[in-house]
């Protein structure tokens, strides 16, 4: 603010300008920090820049203050209500305090149709946890509150804030504390009246001075509809403090309003589910950038937009979404060419980074990833032509400057010490040790790739082989490093086949030589899942009852910890320890390779790191984590949703195919289960600009029902696709053909009535999940006897609704 100059010649006031809702002329100023001087400084800040190699000087004040930046009219469609959703129930807290569940989490805020009843003020002002306002008490004014969370805190049944807030950021659970109690008072970010919480809160407010008048103020109490100035993350919201529940309550889902694309369905009510979460968490993660989650940070890093943008194109059309987002790390470039982590530099976890302003750099390879997968959907020729400069400059940058930086965070050039882990993020809330050396050499080549992918479709010939020989050169020196022990694990040379990701991610991306990848797939299989103690599934299993406990031992859930104690698990081969890349390295390449079943059984397993494990907990957004965070990792964020993108791919069976341009070329690629008792149908539709390719597949006449051991001899399966109009497909068989295999191909003389079926299927979808006949049972904590109890009742959440 010292380089702001105010011009009070052009300020005119008013004597009346106190009057509410007077106009005041905004204040003129003036200033010497143009954009270039601005960009100079900040890039110091990241060390993207000496001091020394500045080229700009500040000016005298004589530039008109503007914003700062390119001025460009808005590219993608505006943040609106996509949705609005009625509460499933209403509780009574007591104190004039009223819960709200409206039975899926969101990026939103309630609204009142009929306005906001008159407030009361509770026995002694004591005001419950969250809800005080001890200014306007202090004067005398009225007013409402409302508190939004994506969970309830077991203890106490009303919302837990300190899981919005996350760690460090409050001082009371109330059984999860970070720091000492009365750690944030008097503290700018914490008000006195929550807790030393920073929670999600609207409050509704009517001063003193409109009078003693009661009637008038409940008129301006009755007017209230919602607030207008940001959203929030949730599913509950708690209304403080009233007599009854404010009437005619309803939440909005606002998100960017992209159009909605793909679909999924299947029989698995697991699978469906595991579907739902994720498409729920990127519904509340689209407000006008691509965020982590829609309460704390809401934040576009780089790493989330390489594992999930996949799904996310099949999902919506993130056509012009994704344009604005590589605009934005395009826009936020280092003048030395580097990438940041986040759109915005914000100095979030440089230090995972390499220096001189670099994110990670899995996180700052973002930009030409999607710039690639960009025009595979949409065909863009021009945004690429946009785009390349940008992107030579980083590759540039990695060629200068990776192996010195490597070489500062303490990886040797032959891996001879390491053991795994070091500087990075790489594949982020794995569950086994990340091997982070792998992970930010892949993404230097990945880095190679997308430069010659986008060099081969400009005509750019030269820059095309010379950035796919650097790559290649990188390709090679993992492979030889990786192989060196001998072993055919894939793994650093004091690895112990252990750390992630490593084999998989080196068979989905080709760097494991051809003549390698059986042994390296067959040697994948040894690896074994681990002893889970994390502190939420310790106490969980304190407070179960003993012979819940024996249950879940004899059906795998449950490992012995020792000769009296059980504890949580994750399996390698029935659930995940997978972190945000290597879930979609391992589903793809199991599927891929002939092991199609093991990946259903990853996907569809029950237990810890599974996502029956977060439905079993009353999950309907994807959480952060495989493991349930009570303090700290968010509820609502579509960080594992990769998983999804295999569901539409391998086991409905339809994707992009892998030279196609514009999305005008698929690939049907049904994987089936070994019998319909693992899964009867599946479907799936996925959008592109020429229109909505879709496949069904289903076994029939089957016997399945009579009998748990029926195994056929025979296998009838019907698959049903839609290729649009100037579409192109190509159908791939999973079983191999033979004198006893038997294919019929037939076509449809007429144009099928497409609106109506889709019409009658939503009819009889919306029915099925109104009797909710998903997913059937929860895990509930009782608060009395201190105990948790398996309650069985029937959700909406992974419904088939056999939509072929």
């Amino acid at each position: 603010f010292e380089s702001w100059i105010e011009i009070e010649e052009n300020v005119s006031f008013e004597e009346n300008q106190s009057k509410v809702g007077y106009w005041v002329i905004p204040t003129l100023y003036r200033t010497n920090i143009t954009r270039e001087i601005r960009m100079e400084e900040m890039a110091i800040l990241a060390k993207a820049m000496n001091q020394e190699d500045r080229k700009t000087q500040h000016r005298e004040f004589e530039i008109v203050a503007s914003p700062i930046g390119k001025l460009v009219p808005s590219e993608i469609p505006p943040v609106m209500p996509m949705e609005r959703i009625h509460p499933d129930e209403v509780h009574d807290l007591g104190s004039g305090r009223w819960l709200f569940d409206f039975g899926k989490g969101m990026s939103g805020m309630l609204h009142f149709d009929s306005g906001l009843p008159s407030p009361i003020v509770p026995p002694n002002a004591e005001y419950p946890r969250g809800h005080g306002f001890q200014v306007a008490t202090a004067i005398g004014d009225s007013f409402i509150t409302i508190i939004y969370g994506d969970s309830l805190e077991m203890s106490t049944g009303d919302i837990n804030r300190v899981l919005v807030a996350g760690v460090g950021l409050h001082d009371g659970g109330p059984r999860h504390f970070s720091e000492p109690k009365g750690a944030q008072d008097f503290t700018p970010c914490f008000p006195p009246d929550q807790d030393g919480t920073l929670s999600q809160r609207d409050v509704y407010i009517v001063p003193k001075s409109i009078g003693d008048d009661l009637e008038e103020k409940r008129n301006i109490f009755s007017l209230a509809r919602q607030s207008h100035f940001t959203t929030h993350g949730f599913r509950f919201a708690e209304v403080c403090c009233t007599d009854q529940p404010p009437p005619n309550v309803t939440a909005l889902l606002y998100r960017t309003a992209v159009d909605e694309r793909g679909s999924f369905d299947s029989s698995n009510v697991i699978i469906n589910g595991g579907y739902e979460l994720v498409r729920n968490a990127l519904n509340s993660n689209m407000l006008s950038v691509q965020s982590d989650c829609p309460h704390r940070e809401k934040l576009p890093y780089g790493g989330d937009l390489v594992a999930e943008s996949p799904v996310a194109m099949h999902m919506f059309d993130m056509s012009s979404f994704y344009k604005k987002s590589i605009r934005d790390w395009m826009d936020a470039q280092w003048p030395n060419g580097a990438y940041t982590e986040t759109a915005i530099w914000l100095d979030l976890n440089d230090y995972a980074g390499f220096g001189k302003g670099a994110g990670e750099t899995v996180w700052a390879t973002a930009p030409p990833i999607l710039t690639v997968r960009h025009m595979q959907h949409y065909g863009d020729l021009d945004f690429l032509k946009e785009s390349l400069h940008h992107h030579i400059r980083w590759f540039g940058f990695l060629t200068r400057n990776f192996e010195s930086g490597m070489k500062d965070k303490g990886f040797d050039i032959e891996l001879k010490n390491y053991t795994g882990g070091g500087s990075g993020l790489g594949d982020w809330l794995c569950l086994p040790e990340r091997d982070l050396f792998l992970t930010h050499t892949a993404f230097y080549m990945a880095s190679g790739r997308c430069i010659a992918y986008t060099a081969k479709q400009l005509g750019v010939t030269g820059l095309y082989h010379r950035s796919l020989e650097l790559a290649n050169r990188i390709k090679a020196r993992i492979s030889k490093i990786y192989l060196k022990n001998g072993f055919d694990d894939f793994d650093f040379p004091k690895g112990t086949a252990s750390a992630t990701p490593g084999p998989e991610m080196s068979l989905f991306t080709k760097i494991v030589p051809g003549e390698k990848r059986c042994a390296v797939l067959k040697n994948w299989f040894h690896r074994k899942g681990e002893m889970w103690l994390g502190d939420e599934e310790d106490r969980f299993l304190a407070e179960l009852d003993p012979s819940y406990s024996m249950k879940m031992f004899k059906s795998g859930e449950l490992v012995k910890r020792n000769a009296s104690h059980f504890a949580m698990a994750w399996s390698q081969w029935q659930g995940f320890g997978e972190g945000m890349l290597s879930i979609r390295y391992a589903l793809q390449t199991l599927s891929d390779n002939g092991f199609h079943h093991i990946a259903l059984q990853k996907a569809a397993g029950v237990g810890f790191g599974t996502p029956e494990y977060m439905l079993r907990h009353n999950a309907t957004t994807m959480w952060e984590s495989w493991w349930r965070s009570e303090d700290l990792y968010s509820r609502n964020h579509p960080f594992l949703g990769a998983l999804a993108e295999w569901m539409v791919s391998s086991v409905a069976g339809v994707s992009l195919y892998p030279t196609t341009i514009g999305g005008r070329k698929v690939l049907f690629w049904p994987q089936f289960p070994k019998s319909p008792m693992i899964m009867e149908y599946a479907s799936a539709s996925y959008g592109s600009v020429v229109g909505d390719f879709s496949i069904g597949w289903r076994f029939e006449d089957h016997r399945s029902s009579q009998s748990k051991n029926y195994k056929p001899a025979v296998v009838k399966i019907r698959i049903r696709l839609a290729i649009p109009p100037n579409g192109n497909a190509v159908l791939r068989l999973p079983v191999p053909l033979s004198v006893g295999t038997m294919v019929s191909i037939r076509y449809s003389e007429s144009y099928p009535d497409f609106a109506g079926a889709k019409m009658d299927a939503q009819i009889k979808c919306a029915n099925r999940r109104e009797a909710r006949l998903g997913f059937p049972y929860s895990w509930e904590y009782n608060r009395t006897k201190k105990k948790w109890y398996k309650l069985k009742s029937g959700k909406a959440i992974g419904t088939p609704c056999e939509s072929f």
